[in-house]
């Protein structure tokens, strides 16, 4: 077990639990979690958890409680990149300063990640392409997919941005698992897969592994199966990054 990363999520869901006047009750929050990693104290998975530099940054909009879910993905994010990880509760009226801030600094070019722009379809892209000396800031909208639709949709100071669409035949370079809807995908995955199509390979990679990781360990917790064998891969592979390894195990991503 690691000490808890000081980053945006962590700091954010520290506030946000400040602020409760009840506490939160959610599917498995009775079980003993490692703080850090949020999976079960005696499956704790920190001591694989990779942290990177990367030039792009994420921006997560999270809705009201889903930074103290033990299951968000977004977390992982700021995991590996928590230097140009920044974690804000969603507001349509009231956006933090710091949120606005952020978005009009002239270092980063946003983009909100989203799948579907109905109400300015000119606004959809699937590249990413920075003018001179700007850095890529990705807006993710972090909540259930009808949470992140509203977002998206009552959000006007994300409306002067161009919306990154990211489709399902982008992702086979990492094998990320495909919900039940093919666009709709966990915060985690849509962050790999746009940072492989910003060029972050290594960064899209490790954060792709440590969902893989996360994920089925996770998930095993939930129906109090021990983590498997075919974890092994896994482990290999992110403490071969941890340990300054440049190769691609696109492989190992599976």
């Amino acid at each position: 077990m690691k000490p808890v990363p000081d980053h945006a999520v962590n700091r954010l869901r520290a506030w946000r639990k400040s602020i409760s006047t009840r506490p939160f009750l959610a599917r498995g929050g009775t079980l003993a979690r490692c703080p850090a990693c949020q999976l079960r104290e005696d499956w704790c998975a920190c001591e694989w958890r990779p942290e990177l530099k990367a030039e792009a940054g994420f921006c997560l909009l999270m809705y009201d409680s889903e930074p103290m879910k033990p299951s968000n993905t977004g977390r992982l994010i700021a995991d590996v990149l928590p230097d140009t990880t920044w974690a804000f509760l969603w507001s349509r009226t009231q956006p933090h300063p710091e949120l606005l801030a952020l978005l009009a600094d002239p270092v980063w070019q946003p983009y909100v990640v989203f799948p579907a722009c109905e109400k300015e379809p000119a606004r959809l892209t699937g590249e990413v392409t920075l003018a001179p000396g700007k850095k890529p800031l990705f807006i993710l909208l972090d909540g259930t997919w009808p949470e992140a639709r509203k977002m998206f949709n009552m959000s006007p100071y994300l409306d002067g941005f161009p919306v990154l669409a990211i489709k399902p035949d982008a992702l086979s370079t990492y094998g990320m698992r495909v919900a039940n809807c093919d666009e709709h995908l966990c915060t985690a995955e849509v962050a790999a897969c746009v940072l492989e199509v910003a060029g972050e390979l290594q960064a899209g990679q490790a954060l792709q592994l440590w969902f893989n990781l996360f994920s089925r360990r996770y998930m095993a917790g939930r129906v109090s199966r021990s983590p498997g064998d075919d974890e092994h891969h896994l482990q290999q592979a992110l403490a071969f990054i941890n340990q300054g390894g440049q190769d691609q195990l696109t492989d190992s991503a599976d």
